[in-house]
């Protein structure tokens, strides 16, 4: 299948500390790949480089065959400007631990913002759009409330939504149910697996062992900046063939 997400050797450094330390990690198109693993080990970092909000420092990235931050001229890479990786930048939505949603905007106002401003799509038929998107979320009645009045679930669903507003190719989860409460945590999810079963790409940081064993096409597990193994779930979460990985699941199973 063809490779939406493909690190060679990806490299961070923040100052001294090299987060990522060399990441080799393969998604191809239509799947799901779930990123386990301590804090500190790189994952955050590694979603934030697909989208180009931290610059790698070494090796290569690219998404759906496009390299990520450069464009390649020969045998010379060329840094792209800001207006450019914006603009490869729509492909991808992403969704992070906390909602970001405008408060001065109600659920739909949060979902038509981007592709008004960005896409210039007519307003009328942004907003028919989010209203279809808030419909898929299961918020459509709440269209009209601000983020202050929806619980963190809700919120987060209209973050989703307003993620696939954009209609991106490639969906980036960043630990999206770890500020909600236990009983609002499968609300979310279950969105998310509405996505995956309609062939979204999709890469999650995640610790939701559960949704990882039941929709993740791979697991891939992440220490010190480095992936320990990767593969179907059933293998790295049933039948892990690293220590440290046995070791890492014998505390979070």
């Amino acid at each position: 299948m063809t490779a939406m997400v493909r690190a060679e050797g990806v490299t961070k450094r923040f100052g001294p500390v090299e987060v990522l330390k060399g990441i080799d990690l393969t998604v191809a198109a239509g799947e799901v790949a779930c990123l386990l693993g301590p804090s500190g080990s790189g994952k955050s970092t590694f979603l934030r480089c697909v989208n180009h909000l931290e610059r790698i420092d070494g090796g290569q990235l690219s998404v759906d065959g496009e390299l990520v931050g450069y464009r390649r001229q020969g045998d010379k890479l060329h840094e792209l400007k800001a207006r450019e990786v914006a603009v490869r930048r729509r492909d991808i939505g992403m969704v992070f631990q906390r909602f970001n949603l405008f408060p001065h905007l109600t659920a739909l106002g949060n979902v038509t913002e981007a592709p008004v401003r960005v896409l210039r799509t007519p307003r009328e038929r942004a907003r028919a759009e989010a209203m279809r998107l808030l419909d898929r979320v299961g918020l459509a009645e709440r269209a009209d409330h601000y983020p202050s009045q929806l619980s963190g679930g809700q919120q987060q669903r209209v973050a989703i939504a307003r993620a696939l507003a954009m209609r991106p190719k490639l969906m980036l989860f960043d630990e999206p149910t770890s500020a909600l409460d236990p009983e609002l945590v499968g609300e979310v999810l279950d969105v998310m697996k509405g996505l995956a079963a309609d062939g979204m790409t999709m890469v999650v940081v995640t610790h939701e062992m559960g949704f990882a064993r039941e929709v993740a096409d791979q697991v891939a597990f992440l220490d010190d900046g480095v992936v320990v193994e990767a593969g179907p779930p059933d293998e790295v979460l049933g039948r892990p063939r690293h220590e440290r990985t046995r070791a890492f699941l014998d505390k979070v199973l």
